[in-house]
């Protein structure tokens, strides 16, 4: 399986209100593009070819040391970037609907409380990283992790990401991190992140 970049929704200048036109440029064609290109380099001729992206990522602890690294870098880097683009709109709602509001709340307080909780993880998050909803058991969690780390490979379901290195935001807001952070909440998709957590 010959892993691919997947094609945006939206133009690159789309989402202005968030990140501008040559961010977004870069970082899906170069940053994530060399993800891919990378994982597909560390993967050809071995037996771990033909597993998916979430397979490799599930059991990324039994890869042997020689694939396991980049698989963890790349393949998280790949993962991760398909969730964070895939998550953004130019058109979406302020808040979510239905049963993910729901849990939301019950898991949070109110959907604001969200929102200041996972602002706080990710302004707070030392060096480079990824901000999280993701959905465990029947629970919702807010957290971050390091470096392309997937939360996948710890068990969980990822609904919403907020990319926290500073190529996705600095040439726009240089060490403004928390100005990017609110910002993000302009342009969630709040019906993809749905779909995610009805799945």
């Amino acid at each position: 399986m010959k892993h691919k970049l997947p094609d945006l929704s939206y133009s690159y200048d789309a989402l202005d209100s968030f990140v501008d036109e040559k961010t977004m440029k870069i970082h899906h064609t170069k940053h994530h593009q060399g993800y891919v290109d990378k994982l597909n380099k560390t993967l050809q001729g071995t037996n771990f070819e033909d597993r998916s992206l979430e397979d490799l990522l599930k059991g990324l602890n039994e890869l042997p040391d020689k694939v396991k690294t980049s698989v963890r870098n790349n393949g998280g880097g790949h993962s991760n970037h398909i969730l964070f683009f895939g998550g953004l709109t130019s058109d979406g709602k302020n808040k979510p609907e239905g049963p993910l509001l729901e849990a939301i709340e019950e898991s949070f307080g109110s959907f604001e409380e969200f929102k200041n909780k996972f602002e706080e993880v990710a302004k707070s998050h030392f060096a480079s990283g990824w901000a999280w909803l993701v959905k465990s058991g029947n629970d919702l969690e807010v957290y971050s992790t390091r470096g392309h780390d997937s939360p996948i490979t710890d068990g969980y379901q990822p609904l919403l990401n907020l990319d926290i290195w500073e190529h996705a935001y600095y040439l726009k807001y240089q060490n403004k991190r928390g100005d990017y952070v609110e910002n993000f909440w302009k342009v969630v998709d709040w019906k993809e992140i749905e779909e995610r957590f009805e799945a």
